[in-house]
């Protein structure tokens, strides 16, 4: 609060600031030098046509003497008095502050004032920020999950490599299959930082979210509700660069990279299988996959992306997982609700994991997760045969149906949605460290 009656206080400051004499103002001012002892003794107040005279005298703005420092920098080093912290024991403890002369000082050292104000409110935020940070890392699960991705991959790659270090003699089709995962969880790991460090560096109150490339991907798939109608029939090549382009979702360039594949093989797979060709099939013989790569000839794996990237007036509610070799989510499309991780290996009791260790044998089977049970297809794909000089590339995916009147008597398979938080104590995926992975 300013405090008016120190206007005579702040004459006699600003006086002995210029190497005026007592004398020598009252005379300029043309006031006697014994009301000018009590004017700055603040025994006689002050206002008017003096004031203006000494003020310009002191070559100053009369507010200066009769207000005094801004109400602001009194109040900053008021806080910056309260907020003080004390370093080391009681013997080395900052001197308090004398509180009742924080306007003296403010009015004989305005810069020196100004700079501890400005000095207090950074210290201020900075603790604010830490504060946030650390709530950040203890409570936030987007965040924990990330960590916990990039730790888990470079705790594989660290695995992977001691094999690679420690077998002497090591099969080249093994030493192929451990390099390519090395490679693909480097990768992983490269992504994970990067996505942590812009989070970190984000400001703490705008709500930052974590976003890997597959989280950005997903986001972009999701707008379009996984059809794109500008792909549909002959020359949409061209057309994917513009879906991509300047899209908020892809912020990331190895987002757009995923972008420009996804859409690249929906826009072969709709070339393959024309809209109005699935409509009619799907129309006499169902959601049946099996069905439809019989009567157009394509694989099977084909049919399953077309599905599940065809509009819902078609085919109702259908869901989609991928997943590499390593067992690492690439594409996700949740259906009623079935849950699903964002990132690293899902429920190993998926059979989308099965069919992995059983290439080209398609799998049906249902699935229930809590009170919901679904439909399963599971098959492989290869993505790239295999040759003298490298391991063959293979995907799987599983389509997510509803399930059919009359399935409930088949056996149920319960499943969860990963490890990490998975509520199923007797789940022996859980007892073998083994099987953890999901992959090999």
């Amino acid at each position: 609060m300013l405090d008016r009656s120190m206007v005579g206080t702040r004459i006699r400051e600003r006086r002995v600031m210029t190497g005026l004499k007592q004398a020598e103002l009252a005379e300029k001012a043309g006031i006697s030098a014994s009301y000018l002892n009590l004017i700055e003794h603040n025994r006689r107040r002050i206002g008017g046509r003096t004031l203006l005279q000494i003020a310009e005298v002191l070559e100053v703005e009369p507010t200066a003497l009769s207000e005094g420092a801004g109400a602001h920098l009194l109040t900053a080093l008021q806080e910056a008095a309260a907020g003080q912290r004390q370093i080391g024991d009681s013997s080395d403890a900052i001197a308090e502050p004398e509180l009742d002369r924080v306007e003296e000082f403010a009015g004989r050292f305005p810069g020196w004032a100004g700079l501890l104000a400005g000095l207090s409110e950074r210290c201020t935020g900075m603790e604010r920020t830490i504060t946030v940070l650390t709530e950040r890392l203890a409570h936030d699960p987007q965040l924990a999950e990330a960590l916990h991705e990039v730790i888990s991959t470079a705790t594989s790659i660290r695995s992977t490599a001691a094999i690679l270090a420690e077998t002497r003699e090591l099969e080249p089709e093994w030493q192929m299959r451990f390099h390519r995962n090395i490679n693909e969880d480097g990768q992983r790991l490269a992504e994970g930082a990067e996505t942590l460090m812009h989070y970190l560096e984000s400001a703490p109150d705008t709500g930052a979210d974590i976003r890997s490339p597959q989280d950005e991907l997903h986001l972009f798939l999701e707008q379009y509700g996984f059809h794109f109608s500008q792909l549909e029939g002959w020359g949409a090549a061209p057309r994917v660069e513009a879906l991509v382009d300047n899209n908020p979702a892809l912020r990331t360039e190895p987002a757009r990279i995923l972008a420009r594949n996804v859409l690249r093989q929906t826009a072969d797979d709709a070339r393959a299988l024309p809209l109005e060709d699935m409509r009619r099939i799907v129309a006499k013989v169902g959601v049946r996959p099996d069905h439809i790569a019989d009567k157009t000839g394509q694989p099977l794996a084909r049919v399953c992306r077309r599905l599940a990237f065809l509009p819902e007036d078609i085919t109702g509610p259908v869901g989609l997982v991928t997943i590499d070799g390593a067992g690492a989510l690439l594409l996700r499309k949740s259906v009623l609700g079935f849950a699903l991780p964002r990132s690293g290996a899902a429920c190993t009791l998926w059979p989308v994991y099965e069919v992995l260790a059983q290439p080209g044998r398609p799998l049906r089977r249902i699935l229930r997760q809590g009170d919901l049970s679904l439909e399963a297809l599971s098959l492989t794909e290869e993505v790239r045969p295999a040759s003298f000089g490298a391991a063959p590339l293979t995907h799987a995916h599983m389509l997510l149906l509803p399930l059919e009147k009359g399935a409930a008597s088949e056996a149920v398979l319960d499943v969860g949605v990963t490890c990490q938080i998975c509520t199923k104590s007797d789940c022996p995926a859980r007892r073998e460290p083994s099987i953890l992975s999901g992959g090999l």
